[in-house]
């Protein structure tokens, strides 16, 4: 029985992922972000491109950090000159560019790490936005030889991160911002299966979400225990039910659920509202560092490890707030990324 209630608990928590409360500039005012370093990682399309345009009209300098994208998605290029038109019309003369970063390739996000950390920019604001619904007819593993969503949702953005820590530990207030889901809530841990492999229980994108939400609360935890990061906040936020180009890999795939259309059409919201639920855990005081426990931000901020539906703080998935699962989750990692082997986790610990 208890497993029933459980069960009907976190369908309830999933759904609530469909809040579409309208939001204004009067709840999501916005920030003065002159001289600030943000990446973020699929930004030429749509939650993902709305929160840069954002940024860039709050006076922010942006790496949109993108693959080279297929036919019908709009270019990276096109992305770069409407932030720039957008920052331009505000007064600033910010920095806007394109870097690539092939999530589907771990060699390509090594590179793009080096290729910061050389610049010696002090990094502000990391986005983990990109992220696919399925994986392609034509491709389900990657040269890596891990399950392609595993590896574009979850595996890529956790070395992103960890390679560019030294960097954002340089700036006073620096925020992670992990583009996790409600649908977390209905993930399956299964770390046997930790790779997609046959017999996995779930589904590889709820499952996922679910990890990188629990990798979010885990991180946190161990910033807080070493002095150099003790000031970096990093957050999980579920953008709403969003009516994005995301849909297309589940229909190209053709596994688009019924009746799909009509829930995008009627209860979806825009990808402009979605960008909201990112810049928000960027900019907002609310989600920025606890200063009893981090030493910097202000009176009510509530630190990081958290899980954002949309503005609004959610309870996470039980797992994300058990510290055995969590520790499971971070050394299985480490066997599948050798982040110990590169030297990623010193001061983080095994």
């Amino acid at each position: 029985m208890a497993s029933i209630f459980s069960r009907l608990y976190d369908l309830l928590q999933a759904a609530r992922g469909a809040n579409s409360t309208f939001l204004t500039d009067q709840v999501v005012p916005g920030a003065n972000l002159s001289g600030k370093w943000i990446i973020i990682t699929g930004s030429n399309n749509g939650v993902g491109f709305e929160a840069a345009k954002s940024f860039a009209s709050w006076g922010a300098n942006l790496i949109l950090a993108c693959r080279e994208p297929p036919a019908w998605e709009l270019h990276p290029t096109a992305a770069v000159n409407e932030c720039k038109d957008i920052a331009a019309a505000q007064g600033h003369s910010s920095t806007i560019e394109w870097w690539q970063i092939d999530m589907a390739d771990l060699s390509s996000v090594e590179t793009f790490c080096q290729r910061w950390l050389q610049s010696d920019r002090v990094l502000d604001i990391l986005c983990n936005n990109a992220g696919i619904a399925e994986s392609t007819r034509q491709t389900r593993i990657t040269k890596d030889g891990f399950q392609l969503v595993h590896q574009v949702n979850f595996l890529s953005h956790v070395l992103l991160t960890l390679r560019l820590l030294p960097s954002l530990a340089r700036s006073a207030e620096p925020r992670v911002i992990c583009t996790t889901s409600c649908y977390h809530h209905l993930g399956v841990f299964d770390l046997d299966h930790f790779n997609g492999e046959p017999g996995m229980k779930g589904i590889d994108y709820q499952n996922n979400k679910l990890y990188f939400q629990m990798w979010v609360a885990e991180l946190q935890s161990r910033f807080l225990k070493n002095p150099e990061y003790l000031h970096i906040t990093i957050n999980g936020v579920h953008p709403g039910f969003v009516a994005s180009g995301i849909w297309d890999d589940l229909a190209n795939a053709g596994k688009a659920p019924g009746g799909l259309g009509f829930l995008l059409r009627y209860v979806a919201i825009t990808t402009q509202q979605g960008g909201l639920a990112i810049t928000n855990a960027a900019t907002s005081l609310e989600f920025g560092p606890d200063p009893k426990k981090q030493g910097v931000g202000v009176e009510n901020g509530r630190g990081g490890g958290k899980y954002i539906n949309r503005i609004w703080e959610g309870p996470a998935r039980s797992y994300c707030n058990d510290p055995e699962a969590r520790s499971r989750l971070w050394i299985k990692l480490d066997e599948e990324l050798g982040l110990q082997e590169k030297g990623l986790l010193t001061g983080l610990g095994l």
